[in-house]
């Protein structure tokens, strides 16, 4: 009986000392963007219908913030993430802390960082990582993580290696929301990161891109290529199992093309067999 009651106890520490952390689904609004100024009621039903309730967001689509609350509450949503603004974060970053609270937002990524188009050095690398280490700080107080999402645009040549590799080695502050779609389209490896990095992704933004589609290290793309999950030229099912490997939090889908609403509810049953094994 003693033994019994030992190995029991020794299962409860284990338990309580091993970070539990299954991922979950989440969506990035930005991916109904037409359909919301047509009609955001409808279409936040239809995320629930979906099976999702994890949202990237913050916006209200013309609603007041009481009716918007409304909304999520009705439809069992919450916004897990908001948008941080380059300008807002260096200029005023207590307003985007505001929204992330409102919500209990625990992640705020910032997905741009301005720069002369295909002009992006180390000059604006160096500034947007002090930056977000400075804000990040600012955050983190609140209890919110700053994230940058690369965008393609970092995998320009530098010392041996690419830009990228100054982000990720010096962020102290801040972590990444690594959108993988744009890391192969300048260049990247999305899993060889995940797997140098385990620590550094929080969240994903997994998004799949069509056999053929031509690279581009200017951070810009033919939306049309964003294909359902599994589908497209990206190792999709070796990110999801690293991202279950390294305990990321959300795997936010996002689809910026014409067709996401047929293609979403694909990419959510990718997600959920590629993790069911």
């Amino acid at each position: 009986m003693k033994t019994y009651s030992r190995k029991i106890l020794f299962l409860l520490l284990a338990l309580i000392s091993y970070p539990l952390c299954a991922q979950e689904i989440a969506l990035q609004l930005y991916s109904l963007r037409e359909q919301m100024k047509e009609n955001p009621v409808k279409y936040h039903e239809m995320i629930a219908q979906w099976g999702i309730q994890n949202l990237e967001g913050g916006g209200t689509y013309g609603m007041s913030q009481e009716t918007y609350d409304q909304l999520l509450k009705d439809n069992g949503l919450k916004i897990i993430g908001v948008g941080a603004n380059y300008e807002t974060l260096k200029n005023n970053p207590q307003e985007i802390i505001d929204r992330a609270k409102h919500y209990g937002a625990k992640y705020a990524t910032c997905t741009w960082i301005p720069h002369t188009n295909g002009e992006f050095s180390f000059k604006e690398t160096k500034e947007a990582v002090d930056l977000f280490n400075e804000a990040g700080k600012i955050l983190k107080k609140s209890g919110i993580t700053l994230a940058y999402h690369p965008h393609g645009y970092e995998f320009k040549p530098h010392e041996g290696g690419v830009l990228f590799d100054y982000f990720l080695k010096n962020a102290k502050h801040f972590d990444f929301n690594m959108d993988v779609y744009w890391v192969q389209m300048g260049g990247g490896d999305p899993v060889a990161i995940m797997k140098a990095y385990p620590k550094k992704f929080p969240m994903l933004h997994v998004k799949d891109r069509a056999h053929g589609t031509p690279g581009s290290t200017d951070g810009r793309g033919d939306v049309e290529s964003n294909v359902p999950l599994g589908t497209g030229d990206l190792d999709m099912e070796g990110i999801i199992l690293q991202a279950k490997k390294n305990r990321t939090k959300y795997l936010i889908i996002e689809d910026e093309s014409s067709r996401s609403v047929e293609q979403i509810p694909h990419s959510v049953g990718f997600i959920k067999k590629i993790l069911d094994r």
